[in-house]
């Protein structure tokens, strides 16, 4: 989407990086590999295929996941002929992107986005090198920075927007949101504080303020924001379940968890976070709890049904926001029997997880629910 200000890619990928804030800087990728993506796909643009497929392959085994590599290989590849080659490494594009998990639906637009972002923030650096006193280059490059994981490159770029557009209510929500991700909340809820100000019922801008609320334990404010965007979502019950299960509200989350079940087959974790309200509000257990293969989500799954061990599941907990969740769905299967260790896995969640996760939400109202 953001590549389409600047034309085809193939045009825009051969810029290396420098450190001038107008260069590209290399992202979450790992800088080796891009480089040598942004290397690859220049020469591929001169014609010279075998070098590009080569060091493509390169980039790849530093970055194994680093699906635009994998489909610039496939792109080399086709134009060499290799066709059979070239759609066995789309297809791994493909399922690469679709085993990411998306961002939450009741967030921002761009914090939905999932993957590599190096050619779209590539792509707009050099739109911006004739463009620079031009705001949406910068808010374009801001978005890919945040999408990819860099809040302080993001941010760095929002600043540049306001600067050249002092009013743009949308430049100042997602400064905010950068600020949050770097962990400054109480400047991100006073740039939030101004867009609500002017845009009451911005739903988006209610999530974030909320986000930074609970990170700095300001529960009933954080809370009231999430009602309110709550009541904004009519037709959006993917966003209305997250925020009804950032509240702890499974009376609340549980009909529109049920419609996602129903609609939404590709993300298992509907059914995971369907089976928690049923578990919460002590209702059986639907029949969707199986997941084909050997995945995170089925380890879940398993735990819910009683299939899984807490060191188990632990065990396969190799991300701290795997761990988060392990805990807090290890604190649901708990509460029936021994609140106090409900209560203690919650409060591993707060203790390690990030405030942008939902079980980091759910666990704090869950403690203090407790603790009223």
């Amino acid at each position: 989407m953001l590549l389409r200000l600047s034309g085809s890619l193939r045009e825009v990928l051969g810029t290396r990086r420098r450190q001038s804030a107008d260069e590209w800087v290399a992202g979450s990728n790992g800088g080796e590999a891009e480089h040598l993506f942004l290397r690859a796909t220049a020469l591929f643009r001169t014609g010279d295929a075998e070098t590009a497929i080569r060091l493509l392959r390169q980039a790849i085994a530093i970055s194994p996941a680093f699906s635009d590599a994998i489909e610039a290989e496939g792109e080399a590849l086709d134009m060499s002929g290799d066709t059979a080659a070239a759609s066995a490494r789309y297809e791994q594009a493909r399922k690469l992107r679709q085993a990411g998990r998306a961002g939450a639906p009741d967030r921002h637009f761009v914090l939905r986005q999932q993957g590599s972002h190096t050619a779209e923030i590539v792509a707009y650096t050099r739109v911006l090198k004739s463009l620079k006193k031009f705001a949406l280059p910068h808010l374009a490059r801001g978005n890919a920075y945040l999408a990819d994981g860099q809040p302080d490159l993001a941010l760095a770029d929002y600043e540049r927007t306001l600067k050249l557009h002092p009013n743009s209510l949308d430049a100042l929500a997602l400064k905010g949101e950068a600020l949050s991700a770097l962990g400054q909340y109480a400047a991100a809820i006073e740039a939030l504080d101004r867009v609500l100000a002017a845009r009451a019922k911005d739903a988006e801008a209610l999530n974030a303020r909320g986000i930074a609320h609970m990170a700095l334990g300001h529960i009933d404010q954080a809370n009231a924001d999430w009602r309110q965007q709550l009541g904004l979502l009519g037709g959006r019950p993917s966003a209305a379940a997250y925020v009804a299960l950032r509240l702890a509200d499974y009376d609340a989350a549980l009909p529109h968890l049920e419609m996602m079940v129903r609609n939404d087959r590709r993300d298992p974790y509907w059914t995971v976070y369907l089976r928690t309200a049923l578990l919460r509000l002590g209702r059986p257990l639907s029949s969707d709890g199986i997941v084909d293969g050997d995945s995170w989500v089925a380890s879940l799954l398993a735990l819910q049904s009683g299939a899984a061990s807490e060191s188990e599941l632990l065990g396969r907990a190799d991300t701290a926001g795997r761990r988060a969740e392990a805990l807090f769905q290890l604190g649901v299967a708990a509460h029936g029997r021994d609140r106090s260790a409900a209560r203690s896995y919650w409060q591993q969640v707060v203790d390690i997880g990030l405030p942008t996760l939902v079980e980091y939400a759910a666990a704090r109202n869950e403690l203090a629910r407790s603790a009223s």
